[in-house]
């Protein structure tokens, strides 16, 4: 694979001053930064959700500002973290997709593509600042004894999982800490089996072969609380991707779990679907959700106890749309993406529309809602024109503080979004105002023609306006080759002897 345009471009960030450390300004906050896993637009009490209890971040909504046209970077988790660190959307950046390296047991662990070394990260402006830094679970973006790992890509500290693949089991025999493997008190469980065909769906002992000891995300939600307090005398910047509702469905058996398997119908999910089986799979996937919630409940509490909440900008979003029918996701039991068309792996806005919340007391208005449309890359170019951080390198994003703080009128309006995902039947898609383009099923048919929504009166993207707007779809379309740039590892159209290798992540 040719190097040569990354490796100079890192050469010349490094000579045209971007290690030069800008003053912080007094008032800088605290940054954490939450991203769950697969949680659908309509997921949380504050966008409608009303089977799935979310208190604390209903509580966060009403302490600050959400968003109802913010949108990931991209369909799955790899290059929607790639466009969340790196400032680029993925007609540019480097990882577009999930391109696997290894299997999913523990001496097959490879991790994902690894972002080159000394690529320009978020975490890296913050450094620069003098924050502390860490990143505590799912990375995605590099495997063991890669240049990706997530300590030589801007953090300070890493706990968690470096590969998606064994974050398909909440129990693993591992975490890592930094860069050393961290042993767990648990068995090793290959994530994608079915029940056994003797075994009763019925009997909750049928299912004990599934768990373990130690549930990986409560480890990582109390590595976040012990940060939080280790840096509380000084500023940080916390990343916090927990892997949490994606698959495999597990949570520890509790209160939480209890009252929703007497709330919830269910049906035994035996894994002929992908993942591990559950007995209780709504149930799960609820508490999953619940039990994320009074976590991040436990860190808003500490916050409040060291007096560090007035300091402290937090984030909320989702890396991804619900995922489609497998593992025993019920995405339509629980109208997890309301009215919005497709679901995770696809660039329809059940895809990449996803919750935002922004909560910071005192600067951004209490119980506000935004319909600023926005995405993951104009988070970067946010938090530097905040701290007076070095901006992204190449910006595609545009910083939304003037929107934070309440002032909608001296908000700039990006030109446009796009989205390419070169994975399964390959898609693009670009919004601008109120238009959406999208170009579907694009592997063996590069020509595939534009179809275009209008989402102010369209958001579930059922009536194609191509046709009736032929002057749009030829403004749209020059966009679109204009965002566009050719990736080897993840081609678009008839380039198919190079694509990548695959997996629903």
């Amino acid at each position: 694979m040719p190097q040569f345009f990354w490796i100079g471009l890192l050469g010349l960030l490094a000579t045209t001053g971007w290690a030069c450390q800008p003053a912080l300004p007094a008032d800088s906050p605290n940054v954490i930064y939450i991203l769950a896993d697969d949680l659908g637009y309509h997921e949380l009490g504050s966008y409608g959700q009303s089977l799935i209890r979310t208190p604390h971040l209903n509580q966060l909504a009403r302490e600050g500002m959400r968003f109802t046209q913010h949108y990931a970077g991209s369909a799955v988790c790899a290059p929607s973290r790639c466009t969340l660190l790196t400032g680029q959307h993925t007609g540019r950046s480097y990882v577009r997709g999930n391109h696997e390296l290894g299997g999913f047991r523990d001496e097959e662990e490879g991790g994902q593509l690894p972002l080159p070394a000394g690529t320009p990260t978020l975490a890296r402006m913050f450094q620069d600042l003098g924050y502390a830094t860490a990143c505590i679970g799912k990375w995605g973006l590099g495997g063991p004894d890669s240049e990706g790992l997530p300590t030589r890509q801007g953090f300070d500290f890493f706990y968690g999982y470096l590969c998606q693949k064994q974050a398909h089991n909440y129990y693993p025999t591992h975490l890592w800490r930094n860069e050393s493997w961290d042993s767990l008190p648990n068995p090793y469980v290959f994530p994608h089996q079915t029940l056994p065909e003797k075994a009763d769906p019925d009997d909750p002992a049928s299912y004990t072969a599934f768990r373990g000891q130690a549930y990986a995300q409560d480890l990582m939600a109390r590595e976040a609380l012990r940060f939080v307090r280790e840096q509380a005398d000084n500023r940080f910047f916390l990343y916090l991707p927990f892997p949490v509702p994606h698959l495999s469905l597990q949570v520890p058996d509790d209160d939480t779990l209890r009252r929703y398997q007497a709330q919830l119908p269910d049906t035994p999910y035996r894994g002929d679907k992908g993942y591990l089986p559950n007995q209780t799979p709504r149930a799960t996937y609820a508490a999953m959700i619940t039990r994320m919630d009074a976590q991040i409940g436990q860190l808003l509490d500490l916050l409040d106890s060291l007096n560090l909440r007035e300091e402290t900008l937090i984030f909320f979003s989702s890396d991804n749309g619900t995922t489609f029918d497998i593992g025993g996701v019920d995405r339509h039991f629980f109208q997890s993406l309301g009215q919005l068309r497709g679901h995770k792996t696809n660039l329809w806005e059940g895809g990449i529309r996803v919750p935002f919340l922004a909560s910071w007391p005192g600067h951004i208005p209490a119980g506000s809602v935004s319909s600023h449309i926005s995405a993951f890359w104009d988070v970067w170019p946010t938090l530097s024109e905040l701290t007076g951080g070095a901006p992204p390198p190449a910006q595609h994003g545009i910083s939304f503080l003037p929107e934070l703080y309440g002032d909608s009128t001296r908000q700039p309006k990006a030109e446009f979004l796009y989205w390419e995902f070169p994975e399964r039947q390959q898609m693009q898609a670009l919004r601008q105002g109120r238009w959406k383009a999208v170009r579907d099923s694009l592997r063996g048919h590069p020509g595939a023609p534009i179809q275009l929504y209008n989402l102010e009166q369209d958001p579930g993207e059922t009536r194609d306006l191509a046709s009736e707007y032929p002057e749009v779809v030829a403004r749209l379309s020059d966009l679109m080759e204009r965002a566009h740039t050719p990736h080897p590892l993840f081609p678009l159209g008839q380039e198919l002897a190079k694509t990548p290798v695959e997996t629903q992540d």
